[in-house]
């Protein structure tokens, strides 16, 4: 996400390190970049004019903190001009009404409407803990009633049923009606897109809108049409109350534009950002976590929560345990791992959010991608349960057996039981008296074992 407005950024930032103090002349020049990095990003002009005005304006004369030096200190402002242009906080819905909350979803076909009704709902029943309807008012695809039920049952929600026959405003009352009656706390209405902003869409829309009041009415837009987004999401709020936007395949967004422009064309905050196809693909959008990641910083508090939702404690807690009583490590627990960091998105989902990571050399990131972590997994599935719990026993035959098993080479396996070798020994260091600061020491603020590529 973002990685040529990150790259740019990152690059032109690093001109104006060594000054010792921030003038006109010496951040002139990178202002001009950072103006062709936002406008290659596809972000709207008048948000590139005053995103640099306001920059320029913070600078200009400023004294740097002597704990800062210029780049940290034009850094800084930067950071704060990109949260603003997003939004400064994130803003969550507003669900604290006499039940059901009817939240209405609106935008083009292919944004991605019925997608994020399935996504939002999992969040909210999972993550809110809230009792969730989902309806269909899209009377023009039975496809898209047919999905939304698919999506319902794989989330665990219920579906409101609906057809083709009836009239949206119908659907949605009779929708209403039954949420009362069965005590949800949320409807989620999907309602019908077009290929282009046009009249009839909106003339229906707003009959819809003036008929049910939600509480929420949600613009869904695809990251990856950039300017064109923000075009987009004025023409829908000119004809309804929006209340916020969800910006769906940020994933396959390299550019950031749309989340760059919405906000200050619409007036309205980015709520939610779609990462990726699957329901649980779904982020409350925090613009300065964003800008934290745009400018290279990582984003470690995503990271936390991404941890704590998907990690499986149990399991994490007996391996602990096992560790630190000098019970060892085995390739299991090396396999259960893996797999865990695949549940959370994959590795290099986890290493988008670490600060620092566009520093290292692309080896270790190629080594690092969740191709590697597949093929690690798939040779320790090859092996057999004793093989798995005393790798010594692991020799040339056997070597080439896990090979012709897994589809990879000798050397891939030779590669997998060094890394292996190397995390037994950090866990190894970790169950000592003071074991992981002396861990920690020892790895010098570099990456753990296993993750840095084959000398």
């Amino acid at each position: 996400m973002f990685e040529n407005l990150s790259d740019r950024l990152t690059k032109t930032l690093k001109n104006i390190s060594g000054r010792g103090r921030l003038t006109e002349d010496n951040i002139k020049e990178t202002l001009r970049e950072v103006r062709m990095a936002l406008l290659e990003a596809d972000v709207a002009l008048p948000v590139v004019r005053d995103f640099v005005n306001q920059v320029k304006e913070r600078s200009v004369g400023i004294e740097v903190s002597k704990s800062l030096t210029p780049g940290q200190e034009f850094l800084k402002i930067v950071r704060k001009a990109l949260e603003d242009a997003m939004g400064e906080a994130n803003e969550e819905l507003a669900l604290n009404v006499q039940p059901p909350a009817v939240v209405l979803m609106a935008g083009l076909q292919g944004a991605g409407k019925t997608t994020s009704v399935g996504k939002l709902a999992k969040f909210l029943k999972e993550r809110k803990k809230k009792k969730v309807l989902v309806v269909s008012a899209d009377v023009y695809r039975p496809a898209a009633i047919k999905q939304l039920e698919t999506l319902a049952r794989e989330v665990g929600v219920e579906c409101f049923p609906s057809t083709v026959s009836q009239k949206p405003i119908d659907i949605v009352n009779a929708a209403i009606a039954h949420a009362r009656l069965q005590i949800f706390d949320v409807l989620l209405v999907d309602t019908a897109g077009r290929l282009h902003v046009d009249d009839d869409m909106m003339g229906e829309i707003k009959a819809l809108h003036a008929a049910v009041k939600p509480i929420e009415t949600l613009f869904v837009v695809d990251a990856m049409t950039g300017q064109d987004a923000a075009n987009t999401a004025k023409a829908f709020n000119e004809a309804l109350p929006l209340t916020g936007v969800i910006l769906t395949k940020a994933d396959g967004d390299a550019r950031g534009g749309a989340a760059l422009s919405i906000r200050h064309i619409t007036g309205k905050p980015i709520k939610f950002i779609g990462m990726g196809e699957k329901t649980d693909a779904l982020e409350p959008f925090h613009p300065d976590r964003i800008a934290s990641r745009i400018l290279g910083m990582g984003d470690v508090m995503s990271l936390i929560e991404q941890i704590e939702q998907k990690v499986d404690k149990e399991q994490a807690a007996k391996v602990a345990a096992k560790v630190m009583k000098g019970q060892g490590f085995s390739l299991e627990d090396f396999r259960d791992q893996l797999v865990q960091m695949r549940s959370m998105g994959g590795m290099m989902s986890m290493l988008d959010k670490l600060p620092g990571m566009k520093n290292l050399p692309a080896g270790a990131m190629d080594q690092m991608g969740n191709k590697q972590f597949n093929k690690m997994e798939a040779i320790i599935n090859s092996m057999t349960k004793k093989e798995r719990l005393f790798p010594d026993l692991i020799k040339g035959s056997r070597k080439k057996r896990i090979a012709a098993g897994s589809g990879t080479q000798v050397q891939d396996v030779n590669q997998l039981l060094k890394q292996f070798t190397q995390m037994q020994k950090m866990m190894k260091q970790m169950s000592g008296k003071g074991g992981l600061m002396k861990m920690m020491r020892g790895m010098g603020g570099k990456l753990p074992p296993g993750l840095l590529p084959p000398r």
